[in-house]
Formats: structure tokens, C-alpha cells, sequence
């Protein structure tokens, strides 16, 4: 086969895969992901199923392709914000890339409740999702690495209890980063999900007006309580 029937057949694959992904995309809108049907989206496309199959072999495979592209959205946006913040403290860059974790959630929901929405049932998320789901994590890591170089990290007090747990999630996750800084950037990652996840499902009705300031003081508390300095 030449490399032009070959490049234009792997074109012609990409474009059907895209096809179908942007279809199942519409199906999470309006079923959520639980009823997504590799049947269903055929149909739309106007495809035999068995063709579909050639593509994913399984709804499995089709939910974890949507899953990985997601978690890289999410990710790009926030190294771009982060990237963009270049020069500015580590408050403030943690601040914008929480700011654009935020703004990619509101203008993506339903690939955010597919991400970090209630768990599909039956599905199984596969390691291939692990390097996508780690971007967000890897970027205030560099964050909270930059700012222990240029000694604007000050590290916190540490609970006797938690000692040895944040030795081992210093071990797991950056062990060049002292556990005293880890345990709190773990919970700190946990806590800016749960803001935007009680915001998105609407369990900030109300209570919260201005969402956007709140978010904005409750992300500068994070990164304080990271230890980052002004």
C-alpha cells in the first residue's frame, strides 16, 4: 500500500472515530453516561453496528476514550492557564489554574459528571486513564516544586498522625516535595473538585451568589494552606 493510501485511509479512520465520539458525547447530554449504547450511536451515524465495533469493541472502550479525552481537556486548560501565569507568585498561579479548572467544568458539565460525576455502573476505569486523570495534579505539583526553589514555600505544621501516611503519599507522588506539603496538596486537589462539583450539581443554590469570588477566596485558602507564599 503507498504511504498516500495509507495516510488517507488513517485520515478517514480518524474523522469516523471523531464522528463517533462527538455522538456519544450527545448521548452523555442527554442520557447520561449509565445509557451510553454503541447500538444507539450507530443508529445516529447511520452505521452498522458491526462497523462501530471495528472502532471500539466495547462500550467500555468507547466510555474510556471519552474519559481520557476529557481528563486531557481538563489538563490542557490547566497548563495553558498555568503557562500563562509565567512570572506571577505561586498564589496567583494556583489560583488562575484552579480559576481554568473551573471555567473548563462549567463549560464542559457533562464531560466533567463523566470524570468526576457518579461512578458508571459496571464500568471500570483501565490504568490508560491514569497519565490523562494526573495532568490537573501535575501542574500544582510544579507549582508547589517552583515555589519550594525560589523558597517561597513555607511548610506547614504537620498532625504526628498524619506523619506516616505523608511520607507515603510523599513517596508515591512527588518524593522530592517534603510530606508536610503533600499531605495538604493531596486534600487541597480533593477540596477544589468538591467546590466546583457542589457548584456545578447545584448545591450551591441559595447559599453562594457571587460563585466566582467564593471560588477565587477558596482557592487562594488552598494554596496557603499548601504552604505557598505571596
Amino acid at each position: 500500500m503507498s504511504s498516500t493510501a495509507h495516510g488517507a485511509r488513517a485520515r478517514a479512520r480518524a474523522e469516523v472515530t471523531t464522528a463517533i465520539k462527538d455522538t456519544a458525547r450527545g448521548q452523555l447530554a442527554q442520557e447520561g453516561a449509565a445509557k451510553l449504547s454503541l447500538r444507539a450511536v450507530a443508529r445516529e451515524l447511520g452505521m452498522a453496528s458491526s462497523a462501530l465495533y471495528r472502532y471500539f469493541p466495547s462500550r467500555d472502550d468507547l466510555l474510556t476514550a471519552l474519559i481520557i479525552d476529557a481528563y486531557d481537556a481538563l489538563g490542557e486548560a490547566a497548563e495553558a492557564a498555568h503557562d500563562a501565569a509565567t512570572g506571577a507568585g505561586p498564589v496567583l498561579r494556583w489560583v488562575r489554574v484552579c480559576e481554568a479548572v473551573r471555567d473548563w467544568a462549567l463549560a464542559h458539565p457533562h464531560e466533567y459528571a463523566l470524570i468526576y460525576g457518579s461512578p458508571v455502573p459496571g464500568y471500570a476505569a483501565p490504568q490508560d486513564t491514569v497519565p490523562a486523570a494526573s495532568r490537573v495534579g501535575r501542574v500544582f505539583i510544579g507549582i508547589a516544586r517552583a515555589a519550594l526553589r525560589e523558597a517561597e514555600l513555607a511548610e506547614p505544621a504537620l498532625p504526628a498522625e498524619l506523619r506516616d501516611e505523608a511520607a507515603r503519599m510523599a513517596a508515591d507522588v512527588a518524593p522530592d516535595l517534603p510530606p508536610a506539603v503533600v499531605a495538604p496538596l493531596v486534600a487541597a486537589w480533593a477540596q477544589l473538585f468538591g467546590l466546583i462539583s457542589f457548584e456545578l450539581f447545584g448545591h450551591f443554590h441559595r447559599v453562594v451568589e457571587d460563585r466566582a469570588a467564593m471560588f477565587r477566596h477558596a482557592a487562594d485558602r488552598l494554596a496557603r494552606g499548601v504552604g505557598l507564599t505571596v
